[in-house]
């Protein structure tokens, strides 16, 4: 390394040698002034060096056009081989006979197929180059629209004809969820044997107070054997809740709260609360604003192995460990549940 190389200088020696309005003014300098940001115009990065006087203020339609006006005065520069329009080598001549099929590769048809291909149309060979399996000659769609009908013409328009994109069906949206919440939570709390099945799905604007309210009346419910808040912005309290609902009630048989704000110790609590629950059959958790994690899917697995009710759950594993474990628990719990209808 050599002696002129910058990494060498003492910086702190220089630092100590400045007076205190020196490094005064060197401070106000670096608070004007940012060296390392890159990405800062370079009046900004250093100070200005230049030792001409400004000619005026700055203008930018008059820097604008003295540039355009430079632009067309400036001369073009001449080619270094001048363009006369001189074309050089021979013109293409086609050899007579060009373009025909030779002699020998030449193939004679009966003069009944001969007249039949002489006058069908440009429909008709398009049907018949689908069938010999010509289907460079023509696209996909006209190509399998031609395999897939029989007795009849297919293309109509020919080979040559254009491309049309497929029409697709328009499916009106679904409707809104028009359950009413308040009535609804009414009956859960009355215990009223017309409510077996509640569905709460995509209502965004529930209050998470009602949330639980329902929840809390679900404890002592007897009678709703499903229930569904997918799509609520249901948060970790609401799943504090619904894990003390899972350990109290002994009759509910599906839960979905798929597509929620659920996080992982929310999930946590719902899933150990499983473990004490021998009645529910069907759980929809994915779709959570965050990702669960792996010790909540480890969590998840251990609770399937050790939980014989459940035979369907809705969630997507993200490690190959909990995903086996758990399609393991699943399959044993349907067998089981296979053989106690057998007997």
């Amino acid at each position: 390394m050599s002696k002129s190389d910058p990494r060498d200088i003492d910086e702190d020696a220089i630092l100590r040698g400045l007076s205190a309005e020196e490094l005064e003014q060197l401070d106000i300098e670096l608070q004007e002034l940012d060296p390392e940001n890159t990405t800062l115009p370079a009046g900004f990065r250093q100070r200005d060096q230049t030792k001409k006087s400004p000619t005026g203020p700055f203008d930018r339609f008059a820097l604008m056009d003295y540039l355009e006006k430079q632009a067309i005065e400036h001369k073009d520069r001449d080619d270094l081989v001048p363009f006369t329009g001189e074309k050089r080598g021979k013109a293409f001549v086609p050899k007579p006979g060009s373009g025909q099929i030779p002699a020998d590769e030449q193939i004679t048809l009966e003069p009944e197929l001969e007249e039949a291909l002489r006058n069908a149309t440009d429909a008709e060979m398009c049907d018949i180059a689908a069938i010999l399996g010509m289907y460079t000659l023509m696209s996909n769609k006209q190509y399998y629209d031609a395999l897939n009908t029989t007795g009849k013409i297919a293309n109509t328009e020919g080979i040559n004809s254009v491309v049309k994109p497929d029409v697709y069906k328009i499916y009106p949206e679904e409707p809104p969820n028009d359950t009413n919440v308040e009535e609804t939570l009414r009956y859960i709390q009355k215990n009223d044997n017309r409510l077996q099945e509640v569905n709460l799905n995509n209502i965004p604007d529930i209050p998470i107070p009602t949330l639980k309210e329902i929840f809390e009346a679900m404890k002592r419910n007897t009678h709703v054997l499903c229930l569904s808040i997918a799509g609520t912005r249901s948060n970790d309290p609401v799943a504090y809740a619904i894990a003390e609902m899972l350990q109290a009630n002994k009759n509910l048989q599906s839960l979905n709260i798929e597509s929620n704000f659920i996080t992982a110790q929310g999930m946590m609590a719902i899933v150990k609360a499983l473990r004490k629950n021998s009645t529910l059959i069907e759980i929809k958790i994915d779709n959570q604003r965050q990702k669960l994690g792996d010790s909540v899917e480890m969590e998840i697995a251990s609770m399937l192995e050790k939980n014989s009710s459940i035979i369907k759950i809705g969630y997507h594993f993200t490690q190959q460990g909990p995903r086996a474990r758990a399609a393991m628990a699943i399959t044993r719990n349907n067998d089981i549940l296979r053989q106690q209808r057998v007997r």
